[in-house]
């Protein structure tokens, strides 16, 4: 894969994008469990992934693409993330942001891409509902399970899936949720995307591919994929 360093990559030092081609060679190389991730070769501070819904989730067969901002300091700063693909979960926020301890007070500068975006896809598997960014699909999640997956599964049937047929049902089903049809419209402003690197056939589980692919941590007791907690002044 090419590596040609210039543009928006100028603002990064010359280490660290040695260091993000590497992981993102490697990615390409030995791509991670449902994960699908797109390279700007000119610009390594915004990087795409494409998260596939993992099976036994309200979540399946979705595809959420899904974004990574480094700012200039990074590895130094964690790099925050952001859904870019409407998904009703309790730590996404509706704007999209992401919630997860490991880019916020659990961040340590030797973490990789490739642990970063696992732990979001484990998101997907085990959400924490008691530090929630979207309080009502929290407090669904808590006090209504059955419920909240029908909120997730009609989320990820409207925005998530790469046929869409809207269906009378579905129609109707958005109306009684109060869910904004018009948002389910292409956009036509969106920004085009380079292709994604594909991924290879893989018949690990999730949680092995978690256990084989993610570095070691310090403090085995310590979970990097707890969600964040919202500083409260």
């Amino acid at each position: 894969m090419s590596m040609t360093l210039k543009a928006t990559n100028e603002n990064l030092p010359p280490n660290v994008i040695r260091q993000l081609a590497k992981e993102l060679k490697n990615l390409n190389e030995s791509p991670a469990e449902g994960i699908n991730v797109t390279v700007n070769d000119d610009d390594f501070t915004t990087i795409f992934a494409d998260i596939e819904g993992p099976a036994g989730t309200p979540y399946e067969n979705g595809v959420f693409r899904m974004k990574l901002l480094l700012s200039h300091d990074f590895p130094q700063s964690p790099p925050k993330g952001f859904f870019l693909t409407k998904i009703f979960h309790p730590n996404i926020a509706t704007s999209g942001e992401i919630c997860v301890n490991t880019l916020k007070k659990d961040w340590n500068p030797s973490l990789g891409l490739r642990h970063v975006l696992l732990v979001v896809r484990c998101l997907l598997v085990e959400p924490f509902p008691e530090s929630a960014l979207n309080e009502q699909a929290g407090k669904m999640l808590l006090e209504n399970y059955e419920e909240y997956a029908r909120h997730a599964r009609l989320y990820t049937g409207i925005h998530a899936l790469k046929n869409k047929s809207k269906t009378g049902a579905i129609s109707e089903s958005t109306t009684a949720l109060n869910v904004d049809k018009s948002s389910t419209a292409p956009n036509e402003n969106a920004p085009s995307m380079p292709p994604a690197i594909p991924t290879s056939a893989a018949s690990r589980a999730l949680g092995t591919n978690l256990q084989d692919q993610s570095p070691t941590v310090s403090d085995p007791t310590k979970r990097l994929d707890a969600p964040c907690t919202m500083d409260m002044e």
